[in-house]
């Protein structure tokens, strides 16, 4: 954590990295989320507060120049981790939280770890702490409309403050202030920040405690009008007329559709009716999955009747089995056979494919299975080069801790030399079967990714999810590439995948990037991104990785999230245009940042607006949106009952 999160951000101080390596964040953290304890995230504690991420922690310690003999006052002791930190440093710490439960939890915390040098008062931090004072350093955790005046009073000459400021909680900077012998100030600017609010006397109101949203320029009620008067209505997804959404699309050569869960049927349901009618009506003939790429090819071999042998492997049985063994998928299969079966030209038939990375083993068994058929010697190399995976083929995360431990990267040569090969003999093996080999070098090009995700993996930080996304948009681009320049891609994936990272704080906040940003970069308004969202209903999902689906109750939307505004529209579902709204207002309205529920393939309901909510701006995110006010879960299909369903597919 502190190498990868903080001294490779810039913080470089010698006593605050050996305090952020000295202290144990879990310590001051709930037990449920002491696994993301090292993860360069703030995270929920109790009384709806947070904990910061550890680089700011750093980077404000750094920024108040701490030394060994200084009395330091901290405002807003939260966990307490903080206030930890700087007792590692300074002589003596005085801390106030004026929330009793976290002030209570936090002395404790501090008198078990041995913190003498740490005194926690419950109080207005805004008063500061005038029996101890003066303070050599005053950090402030919260952000007030400006620097209280008695902290400043409270400051020894030549102390520092450290505190964000700004009348809107949006836009806040960080301020250190220097007191001089004469008792003036000098105040330096250190960058944008955003902080909870700093309540008290010489801070903001209580109501200042409400969601931290940006300030709309209309009333709540009258956007969710505009959009009640904006959206078209659907009463039945087998019926609504598409002609206005593919006028919206254009010639858009990529379509991305999301989901705001990945086990609503609604949302399934919606995307095969987009999906058909974008084959059907503007030639589509690539659909592609945020799913693996081995199962997926053995659909892809059912639905184009494909004349090469592929694995008869069991299909999606990863977890998370229910997001493409289900009876919504069933039935698109069922559509794309029975549609290619008319088209005669095997170039023009819908081909389906997976994206994703995971299957690092079935791919290697692929490759493998492909050479022994067209190049036995190639294959003996292959396997050769391939063996250095197979200790950590029951869990092939456990490759990348191994890796970690040895510090390098054991098997990015043998694998990358398997791929280089058979590139090399590209014209060769293309000219037996350009579909076959194909299928080969993309299950190359995964297992050499997927190596790769497996060691960065174990960073943390936005490396393991920028090289997923990067990995699933280069493999729709070789399948652009392989099927013509009039090749068209419909991509299935989660909202967090397909809508333009850069609008949310995935992007602006933690660096990551996804195939929706890709996409945009490199088509321009030739991609086409489509988000989902719910207000409440049922869910197929787990509560643990890799534990049992259960058919979860969907939690009514927050009250300041883009989902409450749908559902006060009193639309039970709608499709909303917003690269192209049928009032102007709509993208001026929703521009402003509001929270977004994501639910993935785990869902917490009991921590839901930490775990599932993050923000974004809509209109920048996405270009249309799909609404359905009460949704159940998809109809997710056991082993024997896949089989029965479509027996050449599910195994």
């Amino acid at each position: 954590m502190v190498e990868r999160h903080v001294e490779a951000r810039g913080v470089h101080d010698a006593a605050v990295l050996e305090a952020m390596r000295t202290v144990p964040r879990e310590a001051f953290l709930p037990d449920h989320f002491a696994e993301f304890a090292y993860e360069d995230t703030p995270l929920p504690i109790e009384e709806g507060q947070t904990i910061s991420q550890p680089y700011i922690v750093a980077a404000m310690v750094e920024a108040l120049k701490p030394g060994p003999h200084d009395r330091v006052l901290e405002i807003g002791t939260g966990s307490g981790y903080a206030a930890a930190v700087l007792g590692e440093i300074v002589e003596e710490v005085y801390t106030i939280e004026r929330h009793r439960v976290l002030a209570d939890q936090a002395e404790r915390r501090l008198r078990e770890l041995d913190y003498r040098n740490v005194h926690v008062l419950c109080g207005d931090g805004t008063l500061g702490w005038p029996e101890h004072a003066p303070f050599d350093g005053i950090l402030v955790s919260a952000g007030g409309p400006e620097v209280p005046r008695v902290l400043i009073e409270q400051l020894a000459p030549r102390g520092r403050i450290v505190i964000p400021v700004g009348p809107d909680l949006r836009d806040q900077r960080l301020l250190r202030i220097t007191k001089q012998p004469d008792g003036n100030t000098n105040t330096e600017d250190l960058g944008g920040v955003r902080f909870v609010p700093l309540i008290g006397a010489g801070g903001f109101a209580e109501a200042a405690e409400a969601p931290t949203v940006e300030r709309i320029s209309r009333p709540e009620p009258a956007i969710a009008h505009l959009i009640r008067e904006a959206c078209q209505p659907i009463s039945d997804i087998g019926e609504v007329e598409l002609g206005p959404l593919l006028e919206q699309i254009g010639d858009a050569r990529v379509v991305l559709l999301g989901e705001a869960t990945h086990g609503t049927s609604e949302f399934y349901r919606m995307r095969a009716r987009i999906t058909t009618e974008l084959v059907m009506r503007r030639g589509f003939n690539i659909v592609a999955i945020e799913g693996d790429w081995p199962d997926a090819a053995q659909v892809d071999h059912h639905v184009r009747a494909l004349e090469f042998r592929v694995r008869e492997d069991s299909t999606f049985a990863r977890f998370p089995t229910w997001m493409w063994r289900n009876r919504e998928i069933g039935e698109l299969i069922t559509w794309l056979k029975s549609h290619n079966e008319l088209i005669k030209d095997p170039q023009r038939r819908v081909g389906f494919h997976g994206l994703d990375l995971y299957s690092l083993y079935k791919s290697l068994d692929a490759v493998l299975h492909y050479l022994n058929d067209v190049d036995p010697k190639a294959a003996q190399i292959a396997k050769e080069r391939y063996a250095c995976l197979s200790p950590w083929e029951q869990n092939p995360a456990l490759y990348g801790r191994a890796a970690l431990s040895r510090g390098y990267a054991e098997c990015e040569r043998p694998v990358v030399a398997v791929l280089a090969d058979l590139l090399k003999r590209r014209l060769d093996y293309a000219r037996a079967d350009g579909d076959r080999f194909f299928d080969a070098t993309s299950n190359a090009h995964l297992v050499a990714a997927a190596e790769e995700y497996y060691r960065v993996m174990y960073y943390g930080g936005p490396h393991s999810w920028n090289l997923r996304d990067q990995h699933m948009f280069d493999t729709l681009e070789r399948l652009l590439a392989f099927r013509g320049p009039d090749a068209k891609a419909v991509v299935w994936a989660h909202n967090s995948h397909v809508g333009d990272a850069r609008a949310t704080e995935m992007g602006a906040a933690r660096g990551e990037h996804n195939i929706g940003q890709l996409c945009r970069q490199s088509f321009g308004d030739a991609a086409f991104s489509i988000g989902f969202g719910t207000h409440t209903g049922t869910v197929a999902a787990a509560t643990d990785w890799d534990g049992p689906m259960q058919i979860k109750k969907v939690r009514p939307s927050h009250p300041s999230s883009y989902e409450r505004l749908c559902h006060d529209a009193g639309v039970p579902a709608f499709l909303l245009a917003l690269r192209y709204p049928a009032r102007d207002a709509v993208r001026e309205e929703l521009a402003s940042p509001r929270l977004e529920r994501a639910i993935g393939v785990i869902y917490r309901p009991e921590t839901e607006l930490q775990s599932h909510y993050f923000q974004a701006a809509l209109p920048w995110q996405f270009d249309a949106y799909v609404w359905f006010d009460e949704t159940r879960a998809v109809d997710a299909l056991e082993p024997e009952a896949a089989h029965a369903e479509i027996p050449h597919v599910y195994r």
